[in-house]
């Protein structure tokens, strides 16, 4: 599997990052399927912000009430690792779910896609189009 996105997407997501530094930034991916339309900032409420992330659970609420009147869907998540990879962390893999959602993670030099499985995460190649 492979997702896909604007290259607007991609810079939102960079862009939050940069921005939240030193701190984790976190956010909602939503589009439909593997076609993410919006990354939407949300609040990192976590009381430790600088190591780890939670998504302020309003805008998730949020976030699938406007689904269920027939809005983006919720497809997945994002949150940076200001000092670390572009990839899951301990603390990643012990808060995943397993409900199939991508995760992406913006790490200090690149992002990279997960889906959170079941049996763990999964790297995901994606794909960035103009528009």
């Amino acid at each position: 599997m492979h997702v896909i996105m604007t290259i607007q997407v991609l810079a939102r997501m960079l862009s939050e990052a940069q921005a939240a530094l030193p701190r984790e930034c976190c956010g909602i991916l939503l589009g439909t399927g593997n076609r993410f339309t919006e990354a939407r900032p949300a609040a990192n409420v976590h009381p430790e912000p600088e190591t780890h992330f939670e998504i302020d659970p309003q805008a998730l609420i949020d976030a699938h009430r406007a689904a269920r009147a027939g809005g983006p869907q919720v497809v997945g998540y994002y949150h940076s690792h200001p000092t670390g990879a572009a990839e899951p962390s301990a603390t990643d893999r012990a808060m995943a779910s397993g409900d199939g959602r991508v995760w992406a993670i913006v790490g200090t030099d690149k992002v990279s896609f997960w889906q959170d499985t079941p049996d763990g995460f999964r790297a995901l190649s994606y794909l960035v189009e103009e528009s």
